[in-house]
């Protein structure tokens, strides 16, 4: 109970489940920024495979809605990290990282993601 938090954001209400990582079922969600692009989609769900193979994370791929709707819903379920892929990671082989009790966000890139994570989510 002490984790769930509802605030407005641009006018609209957001509900955060704010789970520490070892508690949260989902580690990190992976999203294609358009589910339509096979590059994109590709590649997303590459990092999703390696992500889980290479730290037992549980990883999910999600391109069931627009990205805003995918960061609310993994917000809502309580899961530390999105990774989106967009049309600039084709070309300069990087990741936007959304933090989701910030929502800051970060550009990394693919080969150092593994690393990163593990840096933020600890011993999960």
């Amino acid at each position: 109970m002490d984790s769930y938090f509802e605030e407005t954001v641009k006018d609209e209400q957001r509900i955060v489940l704010r789970l520490h990582p070892e508690l949260a079922p989902i580690k990190v969600a992976v999203l294609p920024l358009k589910k339509n692009n096979e590059a994109i989609r590709n590649t997303a769900m590459q990092i999703k495979n390696n992500l889980m193979k290479k730290s037992g994370w549980r990883t999910v791929y999600d391109d069931t809605a627009g990205i805003g709707k995918l960061y609310r819903r993994q917000d809502e379920i309580g899961t530390p990290f999105c990774v989106t892929v967009d049309f600039d990671t084709l070309d300069d082989q990087a990741v936007t990282v959304r933090d989701r009790d910030t929502m800051a966000q970060e550009r990394i890139k693919i080969d150092a993601l593994q690393e990163y994570l593990a840096a933020k989510l600890g011993n999960c």
